[in-house]
């Protein structure tokens, strides 16, 4: 990207407010897969990230001219490895990941499916999709960079991607099995799927509370070269609704009325491990079930209103000195929990298992905010 980040990252402010992480990865294109000749040169201009899949968008030179845009694909695999195992087996050198690609018109988009190599460089698979694997003329590659250039090859150019290499605007990625198993070559039934744990998001398509309808199977990571984005007033963001949300069927506080709302601001906007961002409203008398999450860390900041929260007997030793109650937890039981009065600027982070829930006592509207991202 920009040199001048090199000098950002050695400056003492960067020790604070991080504005460069991993310089080497990020703003430099010296590991990429032609650079083990000094004819090539890349020129990274955008790198996203999703869990486990990097998408790294620029160009690539040849003897100081620009041959083509180049996307790389990057997947570290430890989601599929875990999938494989369930069946008995280990990744070999390749898997596969399906690929789909939109430019500057949403509407048109292309995809197809990728071979993905393992790379010692980075300890990852990857794979570059050039615009074209044609020398300039006059030209010739070099003997070092063409043992890795063709079909299904470290460096590739797929047809149906190649006229969008050049004006990327999101990619979405699911990842699967080779489908043949190392060394052996058997052939595989059922190749395991890395798709984000069957990954979906939320939309205020009804307004009808809990409807399947607001729920958008995606099954597939998306990575959003958007820079940067406004809302507003998140107000003006339609909600979704959800009645007796994340109570069992048993639970004594469940009634027809108990609806709270959910704006979801961002969700596959975010990158890295992060799954949403997104304002809650508990109306009066109202309860949003006591839960927990399982490989996942999530927090609440109130902005408005009062209430009743919950979290786990023993989750945070701070909160000894308050009520110890008896609470449902969705899909639990009856757990002891801290009962803890919550007001503008109270916070609740719980990690993986922690214990959680809010309650509205009172006569107006409680509000918070909330983001979740896994950590497994």
């Amino acid at each position: 990207m920009d040199t001048r980040f090199d000098d950002v990252f050695t400056h003492p402010e960067n020790e604070i407010f991080r504005v460069v992480f991993f310089p080497d990865r990020i703003y430099h294109a010296r590991y990429l897969s032609a650079t083990r000749s000094s004819r090539y040169r890349y020129y990274v201009s955008e790198v996203r990230s999703s869990a486990d899949g990097t998408a790294v968008k620029g160009d690539v030179f040849l003897g100081g001219t620009k041959l083509c845009p180049v996307l790389r694909i990057e997947y570290a695999g430890i989601r599929l490895v875990e999938q494989a195992r369930e069946f008995g087996r280990r990744l070999g050198p390749r898997v596969r990941a399906w690929v789909r690609l939109t430019g500057d018109d949403p509407q048109a988009s292309a995809e197809a499916v990728v071979t993905l190599h393992w790379d010692p460089v980075i300890g990852a698979y990857a794979a570059e999709l050039w615009g074209t694997l044609e020398p300039p003329a006059g030209s010739a590659h070099d003997h070092r960079v063409l043992p890795l250039m063709g079909r299904d090859a470290p460096i590739t150019r797929v047809p149906q991607l190649s006229p969008l290499l050049g004006s990327v605007r999101t990619v979405l990625l699911a990842f699967r099995e080779d489908g043949v198993l190392h060394p052996t070559g058997q052939t595989l039934g059922e190749p395991q799927w890395d798709n984000d744990y069957l990954r979906s998001h939320q939309e205020p398509r009804t307004q009808e509370p809990s409807s399947p309808q607001n729920t958008i199977a995606d099954r597939n990571y998306l990575l959003d070269f958007q820079r940067g984005y406004f809302v507003p007033d998140a107000a003006e963001v339609l909600p979704v609704s959800y009645r007796n949300a994340m109570t069992d069927p048993d639970n004594p506080e469940r009634f027809e009325e108990n609806v709270i709302q959910m704006r979801w601001l961002f969700q596959r906007e975010l990158g890295s491990d992060l799954v949403f961002f997104h304002e809650v409203t508990v109306p009066p008398g109202t309860v949003e079930g006591t839960h927990r999450h399982i490989g996942s860390e999530e927090l609440y900041y109130i902005v408005s209103g009062t209430g009743i929260a919950y979290m786990g007997d023993g989750d945070d030793p701070a909160t000894d000195s308050y009520p110890l109650v008896d609470r449902q937890v969705f899909g639990v039981g009856t757990v002891k929990c801290r009962e803890l009065p919550v007001k503008p600027g109270s916070v609740i982070f719980t990690k993986s298992g922690g214990v959680h829930g809010i309650r509205n006592p009172h006569t107006e509207p409680l509000k918070f905010v909330a983001f979740l991202y896994h950590t497994t």
